[in-house]
């Protein structure tokens, strides 16, 4: 067990309490299986929102609605040109979260 002095320490080195709501609703954006597959599908090269809707069989509207949520929580990056907007994961740090997670589940005997 724990002395006082020892809760103290460990208490000190925890995240801030805006730290832990951005972390949560971070991990809320990738709760959801649609928004997964986009990641996934991003992942591999830049697509626009009608590739991306062909690709997983889904209205461009729904598509839409759900990079605007990646968005938001900084998981896609957008990169106009012309009139196309094409997106990709946002950097290096969603390559290696997406990249880990996927790990995770795998090496528990999931589904790939």
């Amino acid at each position: 067990m724990l002395t006082s002095s020892d809760i103290q320490g460990v208490r000190a080195g925890l995240l801030s309490d805006s730290s832990v709501a951005a972390l949560a609703e971070t991990f809320k954006v990738l709760g959801d299986t649609t928004r997964v597959r986009i990641l996934d599908a991003v992942s591999r090269t830049e697509l626009c929102v009608g590739d991306i809707a062909e690709l997983l069989e889904l209205t461009e509207s729904a598509v839409s609605h759900q990079l605007r949520l990646l968005r938001g929580a900084r998981l896609v990056r957008p990169r106009r040109a012309g009139q196309q907007i094409f997106y990709t994961l946002d950097d290096n740090h969603i390559v290696r979260l997406f990249a880990q997670g996927l790990e995770h589940v795998q090496e528990r005997g999931r589904p790939s």
